[in-house]
């Protein structure tokens, strides 16, 4: 399975933000679309990923505030990311080994999405209740032997 098909299942909805924005803009843009990330985008171009992760530290360094930050000053500006033709058994060890929860999607330099760990291990499992249906339906029509074969004898 590749990452393409996780985008196609997931919708193209992109959410961004610039990096000049507020903290707090980029706070009340994720809670009011219930999202853990944000694609940073200048002039068209992807330059860093924010996510909660980066926020909560910066709550942390601060005493619970967002002390008037911008989202450069705590972006990762330089996010993993894979392509629409990475399979994901190549996601997974990438995203574990980084602790990365968010990874953004490109085709060259056009972002194409971003996926979630969470959508990954959908991906996973949706993809394993499949096989697991298909083996089932499989081993359900299992052919009849055919009468007049003789069998092996075992004691």
């Amino acid at each position: 399975m590749k990452v393409s098909d996780i985008l196609r299942v997931k919708g193209g909805t992109l959410y961004t933000i610039q990096p000049e924005e507020s903290l707090e803009q980029a706070v009340e843009t994720m809670a009011q679309f219930d999202i853990g990330s944000l694609a940073v985008m200048d002039h068209g171009d992807l330059v860093g990923m924010l996510t909660f992760r980066e926020i909560i530290h910066t709550l942390a360094r601060n005493g619970g505030q967002l002390g008037g930050k911008t989202v450069r000053t705590v972006m990762d500006d330089h996010p993993m990311s894979c392509t629409p033709e990475t399979e994901l058994d190549q996601v997974r060890p990438m995203m574990l080994e980084r602790h990365t929860r968010y990874m953004p999607v490109m085709d060259n330099k056009m972002l194409m999405g971003v996926i979630s760990f969470y959508d990954v291990a959908k991906a996973v499992v949706d993809s394993q209740n499949f096989e697991n249906k298909m083996l089932k339906a499989y081993i359900r029509d299992w052919p009849e032997e055919e009468t007049g074969k003789s069998e092996p004898n075992f004691p």
